[in-house]
């Protein structure tokens, strides 16, 4: 029977996707993705080379399919407080991106995980938020892009913070669905001022 290289890579990709989010790049372990995607270790060697390549193909497929799950539509201010709700949605019910682009920052630091497909998948979705601020210049469009992912990004991963700064806010199931929907809303509400300063000083 042929062996299926299409699946035996999603296999792979799944497996180290889990992998790097639970214990980064540096603590994650090739043995472990291997036996996890119930494939011999030298295959990832073969598909994807070392364990730093690995990692920049999980995080580049990750971040193009949140781009297509999350498209950004739609212009002015109010369409980019959506976009920042919509992508909060995303992150909290599937929390790997801002995992992974943590692990990314804490262990590469200004050296990111970025070959030539990562940067080319930036420079798109720059352009493609400067679309829906007509007028407004790119890298004006960039900094409100910044502004927007790290507060989207950063919630998942603070949420020692969140409990220091707003005691008592995660509480238990229901309290904690509120309080997703009052962090929701006040980063719709920040996305949407900003952008709307943005528009203002274009």
């Amino acid at each position: 029977m042929a062996w299926d290289t299409e699946r035996t890579k999603r296999l792979l990709l799944d497996a180290a996707t889990e992998e790097f989010s639970a214990h980064g790049l540096a603590g994650a372990r090739i043995d472990r993705i291997a036996a996890s995607a119930g494939v011999n270790k030298e295959r990832i060697y073969q598909y994807f080379g070392k364990k730093d390549e690995l990692f920049e193909t999980v995080l580049a497929t990750r971040l193009r399919a949140t781009m297509d799950d999350v498209p950004m539509t739609g212009e002015g201010p109010e369409a980019v407080g959506d976009y920042a709700g919509r992508l909060f949605d995303h992150h909290i019910a599937d929390g790997v991106i801002p995992r992974l682009v943590a692990w990314e920052g804490l262990e590469l630091g200004t050296a990111p995980a970025a070959g030539a497909e990562r940067r080319r998948y930036h420079e798109e979705k720059a352009e493609r938020f400067a679309g829906m601020l007509p007028g407004v210049d790119r890298d004006t469009a960039g900094e409100l892009l910044l502004t927007i992912v790290t507060l989207v990004n950063g919630w998942p991963v603070l949420a020692q913070l969140d409990e220091l700064l707003v005691p008592g806010a995660g509480g238990r199931a229901a309290g904690r669905a509120a309080r997703v929907g009052r962090r929701r809303a006040a980063i719709v509400d920040m996305a949407t001022a900003a952008a709307r300063s943005a528009l203002a000083g274009a």
